[in-house]
């Protein structure tokens, strides 16, 4: 295989671990900056929106900006900026400006999501057969090693601000170097497979519907996702009775089974396609959900959380791939479009769930994912299409998405 390709996948590891590595390392370091801001848990609770909310401006600005300059440019431009931005919460000195943190840390995020992931997309279709979930799959590893690292530093006194400038100045030298080993842009409108070049679609020939259908059901997972993150430990100890250190794994399960579960799905998908990851995967999900809700006690319980984890665990990955080779020369602004509606999701689950568990029980409120898992279930038709000629095997039957075809979702 061309080294020029090889180099170009392992620089996208690089990326998405630095990725979580970065976020990773602000999450551990929240309750330090929340002290020394000296805001309350609700004011901090309003600023991660506007973290959020600054997510989503990168996401959609990257996406165009991505089309136009090619993710050779636009990953390491992201990739700096959201590290440089690490530093920021650490010189905030109350709500203000730490709120002005958090949207540039948010922003930089945002545009480092939708860059690589897009660079993710080209070196998938040059390789002609599925990788995206594997580059998931090391993000999450990059934010255990940062919780490791944050853990670690905490442990031996350092401070918050040595911390995430130490961080910022090894992530900025990160993406600089990495920078050169990223495939050069694949002239507009063409394919680029192993198989030879192939003329894409027309911008907007009827593929819009279909990117707003894989975008909905991004943000139907990932607010899935945004449930286990905040209230899978909450579930345990409270419909349980499960002590704290008990209930945090919950969330220990869910995270695993994803990690380990994104590792596994490219092969996955090479066997049985896109459109059956994502079908039996949200089915499972929804099934180990349902278990965890319905447990009399805390074994079933985390039994299920690890199912549901396992089940979304490849789900989103293919509607990234699906939205990127929908249209080649648009893919930045598609990918964005998945991103920002699924970011969205990510932040809406614990705000739904939240106000639901105040109306009726937690258990019940959690069903409301439950059901959300079985309409993406159903709707998995989405991505039927065939792989490219040269990722086809014997016992391909659903592969990746070509432009102009029907088919396609992390």
């Amino acid at each position: 295989m061309d080294t020029a390709l090889r180099r170009g996948r392992a620089a996208t590891f690089v990326y998405f671990a630095l990725n979580g590595f970065v976020m990773g390392m602000w999450i551990v370091h929240i309750p330090a900056v929340e002290a020394g801001t000296g805001v309350g848990h609700a004011t901090l609770g309003w600023l991660l929106l506007v973290l959020g909310g600054g997510a989503f401006a990168g996401m959609r600005l990257a996406g165009p900006l991505t089309d136009r300059f090619g993710a050779r440019t636009a990953v390491p431009a992201g990739a700096a900026l959201c590290s440089a931005a690490l530093v920021l919460p650490a010189l905030a000195h109350d709500a203000p400006t730490l709120g002005a943190a958090l949207f540039v840390l948010g922003f930089g995020n945002g545009c480092l999501d939708v860059g690589m992931n897009t660079h993710a997309v080209q070196v998938e279709r040059a390789y002609g057969r599925p990788v995206m979930s594997a580059f998931h799959a090391v993000f999450s590893i990059g934010g255990v090693l940062a919780a490791l690292a944050g853990a670690v530093a905490l442990a031996r006194g350092v401070g918050v601000t040595a911390a995430l400038v130490t961080t910022a100045i090894g992530g900025i030298a990160v993406a600089l170097l990495a920078a050169r080993a990223l495939l050069p842009p694949t002239p507009a409108g063409r394919t680029g497979t192993a198989a030879g070049p192939e003329p894409a679609a027309p911008a907007g020939s009827g593929t819009a519907p279909r990117i707003g259908l894989l975008a909905a059901l991004a943000f139907m997972l990932m607010l899935c996702e945004g449930v286990a993150n905040d209230w899978s430990a909450l579930h345990l100890r409270d419909a349980l009775g499960a002590p704290a250190a008990t209930a945090a794994l919950a969330y220990a399960a869910f995270a695993t089974a994803m990690t380990v579960g994104r590792l596994l799905t490219d092969r996955l998908t090479a066997r049985v396609g896109p459109a059956a990851v994502l079908r039996y995967g949200c089915a499972l999900a929804a099934a180990g959900l349902a278990l965890a809700v319905a447990a009399p006690a805390v074994v079933p319980a985390l039994v299920g959380w690890t199912l549901f984890g396992a089940g979304l665990a490849g789900t989103v990955p293919q509607l990234f791939s699906a939205a990127g080779h929908a249209e080649p020369d648009r893919a930045g602004a598609n990918v964005a479009r998945i991103a920002g509606l699924g970011y969205l999701g990510m932040l809406a689950g614990p705000a739904v769930i939240g106000p639901l568990a105040h109306l009726v029980s937690l258990d019940l409120a959690l069903l409301l994912p439950v059901l959300l898992c079985a309409v993406a279930a159903l709707a998995a038709r989405t991505l039927h299409g065939p792989r490219p000629a040269a990722g086809r095997t014997p016992a391909a039957r659903e592969p990746l998405p070509e432009p102009g075809i029907d088919r396609s979702c992390g």
